[in-house]
């Protein structure tokens, strides 16, 4: 099983032209993926409500207003269209826990080592896979997740990537993230026994094989499924998974 179409997509999903473009023609609230209600049990497992939270490409989703509904105090949100932040700034302009900053995740030196708890990304890096130059852009996004959150914070990833095409990414010794993994499957997909109703089945993380794969008999219930990918930032070296090539490099 291997899910990455981020080679096939015409569109240049890391250009801010693009997304600028995107929100002036449609302005409504848009959640990618999954919403809240559903990544509803796995944030409140792994972030406290204390945490200072970055929401990295935040766009215009309503997402970090559903946290400080649930109980958030302190929400970063950035992202590289100034025309969502400028929205976004106006619409949350009396709501103390949420702030707005035009970003590229790809350089957010603005911030100083170490700042924040979460990191919560839900589609950015997908959407930095689509662009040009994708496995640079990864990397500097993610050193960049790396180099903000404190020892004992997690980079929360909300991804349609599957382990062969995510992990060779995580897995880089300078992050030193010790990494979870878990399923969920899309909005609206109906089976006994998926998340929609078994909620606990659904906070058991995935076994890994010893080199960060599914296992080889491991069946999707749901082929479209969302990975979400808990990796905690550890104070101790991590025992680094043996080293592939990027699949974007070899696709």
């Amino acid at each position: 099983m291997q899910r990455d179409v981020s080679s096939f997509n015409t569109y240049n999903y890391g250009d801010a032209l693009y997304w600028d473009a995107r929100y002036v023609q449609d302005a409504l609230s848009f959640d990618w993926y999954q919403r809240y209600s559903s990544l509803h049990p796995f944030v409140r497992s792994f972030v406290p409500t204390s945490s200072r939270v970055l929401m990295v490409g935040c766009g215009n989703s309503l997402m970090s207003e559903d946290m400080v509904k649930d109980g958030y105090e302190d929400i970063m949100n950035v992202d590289i269209s100034s025309v969502a932040i400028e929205m976004m700034q106006t619409k949350y302009a009396c709501v103390p826990q949420l702030k707005y900053m035009q970003m590229d995740v790809r350089d957010m030196s603005y911030f100083a080592d170490e700042s924040f708890d979460t990191v919560i990304d839900k589609g950015t890096l997908d959407s930095l896979m689509c662009g040009s130059d994708a496995p640079l852009s990864a990397s500097r996004m993610l050193g960049e997740v790396s180099r903000l959150i404190k020892p004992g914070g997690t980079y929360f990833l909300i991804t349609y990537g599957d382990p062969k095409v995510r992990m060779p990414h995580l897995t880089r010794s300078a992050y030193s993230w010790k990494i979870s993994l878990y399923i969920i499957p899309r909005p609206g997909f109906k089976k006994a026994g998926s998340c929609r109703s078994s909620e606990k089945s659904c906070l058991e993380a995935i076994p890994l094989t010893s080199e960060g794969m599914l296992p080889h008999d491991y069946v999707l219930e749901d082929p479209d499924s969302h990975f979400i990918y808990i990796c905690n930032k550890t104070d101790e070296e991590v025992a680094q998974l043996p080293s592939y090539p990027l699949m974007e490099d070899v696709l």
